[in-house]
């Protein structure tokens, strides 16, 4: 399957109002590969699975497989579920993934040109998953679209929370923020406070910040970029998962979709943040019925050489907040989990994968469990949101 075939169906996501975002192009997975990022000898061996059909035949659907050995770079765990079958003597690995590696992003899994070839292309990657003997198939951080197919063909949903900042002020006729002091004004006092105390303490500390998108960002500053992003792994005791290769080839190929926030103290580069932007297709699902969708920005990386109090904060946070009021992004994603986001105006939105077991017992107790975890998380959603970070309505 070449890069056209992929680029058409992508082409169709974006028609059905869908975000088509960086990480779905084949330039995001053919660096995945070329970069030896994941591959079958890091745990994660890729499979296409396709839906054909008509002469000439016409690529109808398709979706990228992962056979993995573990359960890293996913975040949406199942290590229990895993320590369950090995309790009982059962293997749990190989098991198969439908996911972006490392990038708890939603988006589109299934891609296809209607519905039935979504169908279609579900049922033929169980079975795949069947005759490779896997235990479980995981479709994980899916757009609504997707999880509707999955759990039409008996899936089972598994709902998790992310944070996410809306351009958006919190009134009844909503317009976008006119600058950061705007979007402050919107907060509420204490929250307003603390976001100026924060951003005071890293500037009194004499640091400063330059933006650089696209082909503007340096070869210098993708390798400073990495020693900052390969730091934070190490000073946790872990590989980074994404090589110096990985990065080299999206800044090739795909270089419309970065923005890197680099920061300075003395003149010297001590820190940098990394965030991929998409500007191309609309999202009108249900679950984010605020606006339609243009411009998005999704946090990915950081790290830094040097420690300054806030400093994560102001480079992960509201240097990109910045940026999209200033470029009239529409969303910004702030990554998986983190509850204290809030306190910065990232508010709680559910995420949503869907999952296969194989076992018939472990189908039955996981989805008993699954129950019980989705009214857990629908709690937690209605507490968070007696916690709004922004002002009463009057």
């Amino acid at each position: 399957m070449d890069d056209l075939h992929w680029q058409s169906l992508l082409a169709a996501e974006s028609g059905q109002g869908r975000d088509a975002q960086p990480f779905a192009t084949p330039v995001y997975w053919a660096a995945l590969q070329d970069s030896g990022s994941a591959v079958a000898s890091t745990g994660w061996r890729l499979q296409l699975v396709t839906v054909w059909q008509g002469t000439p035949d016409t690529l109808c659907a398709a979706c990228a497989l992962y056979v993995k050995t573990h359960s890293y770079g996913e975040y949406v765990f199942d290590w229990a579920w895993a320590d369950a079958y090995a309790r009982h003597g059962l293997p749990y690995y190989p098991k198969a993934v439908v996911a972006v590696p490392f990038t708890p992003v939603p988006g589109p899994r299934l891609l296809a040109l209607d519905e039935v070839a979504r169908q279609t292309l579900l049922q033929a990657t169980l079975a795949l998953c069947e005759q490779q003997g896997c235990s479980s198939l995981h479709m994980l951080f899916a757009h609504s679209g997707d999880i509707a197919t999955a759990e039409a063909s008996g899936l089972m949903l598994r709902h998790t929370v992310q944070f996410h900042w809306l351009n958006r002020k919190p009134t009844a006729s909503p317009t976008r923020f006119a600058n950061f002091d705007d979007f402050l004004a919107s907060l509420s006092q204490d929250k307003r406070k603390k976001i100026r105390q924060e951003r005071r303490k890293v500037a009194d500390a004499g640091v400063t910040f330059n933006t650089f998108r696209g082909h503007a960002i340096s070869e210098a500053d993708w390798d400073f970029f990495y020693r900052c992003y390969e730091r934070t792994y190490l000073e946790h005791g872990n590989a980074p998962y994404l090589t110096r290769a990985f990065f080299a080839q999206l800044a090739a190929g795909q270089p419309e979709h970065w923005l890197m926030c680099v920061a300075y103290r003395e003149g010297t580069a001590i820190a940098s943040s990394l965030i991929a932007i998409n500007s191309i297709s609309e999202n009108t699902e249900a679950d984010n019925s605020f606006e339609k969708i243009h411009r998005v920005a999704f946090g990915r990386y950081w790290g830094a050489l040097e420690r300054v109090d806030c400093l994560h904060f102001e480079a992960c946070y509201y240097q990109p907040i910045e940026w999209c009021i200033a470029h009239g992004f529409d969303r910004f994603e702030g990554g998986a989990q983190g509850e204290h986001k809030m306190a910065r105006a990232l508010l709680p939105v559910r995420t949503t994968s869907a999952h296969w077991l194989a076992h018939p017992a472990f189908a039955d107790a996981v989805d008993r469990y699954l129950q019980r975890e989705t009214e857990g998380v629908q709690g937690y959603l209605e507490h968070l949101a007696e916690r709004s970070p922004f002002k009463k309505m009057p």
